[in-house]
């Protein structure tokens, strides 16, 4: 047996580099990555025409390995390759892009020391850092000492929260879930409605709540339609405002909602999981005033604060409520439970095992300061403001409402024709050309444009570059 022991530690010793085989990999990551950053700026942003990566395929797992070197080719023609790089400066499409390099080097320290960051006994350390980052966020917001929260893999897993503790805290029975009605506009991300399905609460009322011509909700609809659901027998619980919808940017009437739902005693939650962290900047302030009032909120530092994808953040306002609808507890945990002087994640979500999210935010906040977040923050809704000005002065062109933050809708009206076929054909024929990515919705039945503006490396010289390209493929398409 001893000499069966050894020879199988002979081969698991091959999991345990040395110092010099783990330099050398280092560098050569390295190397990649700085290729990769440095060809940004040049790079298409859309690549189509590749096999989409079904090369992985060819290189299936084996019982050997092939090198860093294989792994690494195989990586950038199979993964970064094909299609939309949101790294990229002229990523305009979808809200969440770009990755700070410094959060990629708070990852790499997580992943080499490993910390279990679920429970304080395991890394107090690393539940009093993401802790750290909470209140900060809650003092963003406004939210008093009081709160608790949860750094969550995306705003997915955020909202989830969020709505188990309001459903909790509420009291929301199975037999009340028929009864119980939930507002939200037809601007609601659809995160909201998945985690609604989820949560157990898909045959609950889903009252739909007008919006106005900035697709922002309107309060007086909200008012009317709970005092007709009361009237009609209904449970009226829970209402979820946006601040800054994900499809055109809408800011709701924060304030405005919140003063119904104190009167009607609902459950006040907030997405702001694209437009919370606005509020850094002066303008974003002002447009999002009322964010304090909410009972809960979500806000994604990977949209806002620019960090890689996997990053949301959820904040309760009364701590207890967070702590009755997520804490567990196991006897094979008893250990822990003696020195916890915080609460910490597996007390505050359905996760237990946590990775050490709070590093790939703590260290670009520490390494820069606030200041230029703030910055960019303020650059982003002037840059959009700059091309909804702008996108007016070529011919043809109509834009929606004026941007709340940094997403614009617009589209292209053609002497003759359909509209929309033509915007389907020019949206196709800009993703085709890969030196921009924008993206495209419907509202009002209507094929329109958007776009949404976050990435810390888009600045003027991307806008104006948009703005030719947009008059060029219009051109082309056949609009003048």
């Amino acid at each position: 047996m001893i000499d069966h022991i050894k020879q199988l530690e002979a081969m698991a010793r091959q999991l345990e580099p040395d110092a010099q085989a783990r330099q050398q990999l280092l560098a050569q990551v390295t190397t990649y990555a700085e290729h990769f950053l440095q060809g940004l700026a040049d790079a298409p942003v859309f690549v189509s025409g590749t096999d989409n990566g079904r090369s992985l395929y060819d290189s299936p797992i084996s019982e050997t390995g092939t090198g860093i070197e294989a792994a690494l080719q195989t990586i950038q023609t199979s993964v970064d390759r094909p299609n939309l790089n949101p790294a990229s400066p002229h990523f305009l499409g979808y809200i969440p892009g770009g990755g700070l390099y410094p959060s990629a080097l708070g990852d790499y320290l997580a992943a080499v020391s490993n910390r279990f960051a679920g429970v304080y006994y395991a890394a107090p350390g690393a539940v009093r850092l993401e802790n750290m980052l909470l209140q900060w966020m809650a003092e963003l917001v406004g939210y008093p000492a009081t709160m608790a929260g949860n750094l969550a893999s995306g705003g997915s897993i955020a909202q989830l929260i969020a709505i188990v503790t309001a459903r909790e805290t509420c009291g929301i029975q199975p037999a009340d879930i028929g009864r119980a009605v939930i507002y939200t506009t037809e601007q609601v991300h659809h995160s909201v409605e998945k985690a609604i399905r989820i949560a157990g609460l898909a045959t609950a009322g889903q009252h739909p709540i007008p919006t106005d011509s900035h697709y922002r909700m309107d309060a007086t609809a909200l008012e009317q339609a709970i005092i007709q659901d009361k009237q009609a027998g209904l449970r009226p619980w829970l209402v979820i405002a946006s601040a800054g919808t994900t499809n055109v940017g809408a800011v709701d009437p924060l304030t405005a909602v919140d003063d119904i739902a104190r009167q009607h005693n609902l459950w006040y939650h907030i997405d702001g999981a694209y437009g919370a962290f606005f509020v850094l900047c002066e303008e974003g302030r002002k447009v999002l005033a009322g964010m304090d009032k909410s009972d809960s909120i979500i806000m994604d530092p990977h949209k806002g604060l620019f960090l890689p994808y996997g990053t949301g953040a959820v904040l309760v306002k009364n701590r207890q409520h967070l702590y009755q609808a997520h804490h567990a507890s196991a006897d094979y945990m008893q250990d822990t439970l003696d020195m916890a002087e915080e609460l910490a994640p597996s007390d505050l979500s359905p996760e237990l095992t946590k990775h050490f999210r709070g590093l790939r935010l703590w260290l670009p906040l520490k390494l820069f300061g606030v200041a230029p977040f703030r910055a960019a923050l303020a650059e982003k809704i002037e840059l959009a403001r700059y091309f909804y000005h702008k996108i007016q002065e070529i011919d043809g062109f109509e834009v929606g409402p004026y941007p709340d933050l940094s997403v614009v809708t617009y589209r292209y009206v053609p002497p003759r024709g359909s509209t929309n076929a033509f915007n389907q054909r020019l949206i196709q024929e800009i993703v085709r050309d890969g030196r921009i990515f924008i993206s495209s919705t419907q509202l009002n039945g209507n094929f329109v444009l958007r776009l949404a503006v976050l990435n810390f490396r888009t600045h003027l010289e991307t806008i104006d570059m948009t703005l030719e390209i947009l008059a060029e493929k219009v051109r082309s398409v056949g609009g003048y």
